[in-house]
This record gives structure tokens, C-alpha cells and sequence, in this order.
């Protein structure tokens, strides 16, 4: 018959993880390549304004990826455009607050259940004043 042991009540020692210290030059090596494209990384502030240009590169057309896109964007508040394009790929132009874009970016390059992105290429800019106003995504 095996012996039973009571269960450890000690509890396991941890050690607090040490995080160095990352300067702006080692936050931009973190940044992908195509990401770069427009020559600079944004880091404004989370409510600023911008917008960005994303090319999403994978089997993402007849799959609902604009619908998709659209979906999140309208629950962010952002406004823009998702379009197919003649090679495949899908066109996403977004336009509200930085944060915002960035959860949007996020889940873009996620997709929905039966696409496969492969690569999201990014351009971002500043916000023009031609899109402001009520927030509104459309799908092309």
C-alpha cells in the first residue's frame, strides 16, 4: 500500500525578476523593420490624435477581415477605411486616438477565425483634420 504524505505548506521562494533599464535607442531596435517604413517610431502621448496605414499581407480576403476590422474599430471609437485591394491584400487606414490605434493594430494582426495574416506592414502619421469628427469605419 503507498504511504500518503500531507500536502507542503511551504511556500516556493521567489526571487523578484530584475527588468534593465531600456533606453529610446534599444525601444527602437524593438520595433519591426516594416514598422519603420515612414522613417520614425510614434510615441505621442495615448489621447493624441493620429492615424495609421497598415497593408495586411496573408489570407485575409472573402474570410469577413474587414468586417473584422470594422467591428473593432467602431467599438474603439476610430474612423477609416478597410479595403481589398487587387493583389490580395487588405488596406487598413485608421484614424483616432494613439492608444486606441494601437489596440487596433493589435487585434489586425490577429484576424479573424479563418484568415491567416502573415504580415501587417505599418506607416503611421499624424492625424489629419480632414477625418475628424464623428468617428466612422467603412468597408470597401
Amino acid at each position: 500500500m503507498p504511504t500518503l504524505m500531507a500536502p507542503s505548506t511551504r511556500k516556493p521562494t521567489q526571487t523578484p525578476r530584475q527588468t534593465p533599464e531600456r533606453g529610446p535607442e534599444q525601444r527602437q531596435q524593438q520595433t519591426p523593420e516594416h514598422e519603420r517604413a515612414s522613417g520614425r517610431t510614434p510615441s505621442p502621448a495615448q489621447s493624441d490624435p493620429s492615424r495609421f496605414t497598415a497593408i495586411v499581407t496573408g489570407e485575409v480576403q472573402g474570410v469577413g477581415y474587414r468586417a473584422f476590422a470594422r467591428r473593432f474599430a467602431t467599438e474603439l471609437g476610430v474612423a477609416g477605411h478597410a479595403e481589398n485591394l487587387a493583389d490580395g491584400r487588405v488596406e487598413i487606414v485608421a484614424e483616432g486616438r494613439y492608444g486606441d490605434l494601437v489596440v487596433l493594430l493589435k487585434q489586425l494582426r490577429i484576424g479573424p477565425p479563418h484568415a491567416v495574416v502573415k504580415r501587417v506592414d505599418v506607416e503611421w502619421s499624424s492625424s489629419p483634420p480632414s477625418l475628424a469628427g464623428t468617428p466612422e469605419f467603412r468597408t470597401y
